[in-house]
């Protein structure tokens, strides 16, 4: 066993529940390596919510909770109310962050709250039998669009910058060096820090959107259709269909963080 997984994972639950090439175990080392090079294990709490991704947080040696399916960030929330000097992580799928708990991401990242929200994306939902998620492709067949999903995917990245967002990056499990360093990046950032990750599910999207269970070939895709955000400013709509844009997109640091701006009236109220 790496000398990392023993000071930072419970290794008494390995091996991983998670599927044959399944991008979450990628991110479950990442996030180990991050945490362990900042030294800061006895600082972190976890949530995890339900899906695939919320599995993450069980593997650590940390506290942890697991909440309903897209109240993740509420139980963050309290969490970090009543901790603030907690580095507080939170794991979530695509369809439990911005579908189903759609709403509560929104607020949180406009309140600027200090959290760290660590979002799988693998275009689909995983666990439950591969139905349309919010960040599905336009015509994506799954087992609820059998003919093709008709809107649009969302751009979780986009929608936590519009809504207040201070840190927001994105990589797929393929530049994994880029893709530590954000999730370090985040953790250290003052604020509201969203990090998505694009990650492979041979065994749902493999089979219903990429026609493909290969987790070789479902790894070497997502490296293809990676393209770098300054690439990317350069191209119009057409030509970045089908790609994934990377890199780091939003690092404010002169925004209030909400813990520290309650205080702020806790302690005058003390005062008086």
């Amino acid at each position: 066993m790496h000398i990392i997984a023993e000071r930072v994972l419970r290794t008494e639950r390995m091996p991983f529940l998670f599927c044959p090439g399944c991008g979450n175990g990628a991110a479950t080392q990442l996030t180990a390596r991050a945490i362990d090079e900042l030294g800061i294990l006895d600082d972190v709490a976890m949530i995890g919510g339900v899906g695939c991704s919320s599995w993450i947080a069980t593997y650590f040696k940390t506290d942890f909770f697991k909440a309903l399916h897209g109240r993740t960030l509420p139980v963050a929330t309290g969490l970090k109310m009543m901790n603030p000097d907690k580095k507080v992580i939170v794991f979530v799928g695509d369809g439990d962050g911005v579908g189903i708990g759609g709403n509560h991401f929104i607020h949180a990242a406009r309140r600027n709250i200090d959290l760290t929200v660590i979002m799988l994306n693998n275009e689909i939902y995983g666990m439950t039998g591969g139905q349309v998620a919010p960040t599905t492709p336009r015509h994506g067949a799954t087992i609820t669009t059998p003919y093709g999903k008709v809107e649009e995917a969302m751009d979780a990245c986009k929608l936590a910058a519009a809504a207040g967002a201070t840190y927001v990056s994105r990589y797929t499990v393929a530049q994994p060096m880029e893709l530590k360093n954000a999730i370090k990046a985040g953790i250290q950032h003052v604020g509201f820090s969203f990090i998505e990750i694009v990650a492979p599910c041979p065994t749902q999207a493999g089979l219903y959107l990429h026609g493909s269970r290969d987790p070789v070939k479902s790894f070497n895709d997502l490296k293809e259709m990676s393209i770098s955000r300054k690439k990317a400013e350069g191209m119009n709509p057409s030509e970045l269909e089908n790609r994934i844009v990377i890199g780091n997109f939003v690092d404010i640091t002169d925004k209030p963080e909400y813990c520290t701006e309650v205080e702020k009236i806790l302690a005058a109220q003390r005062e008086d």
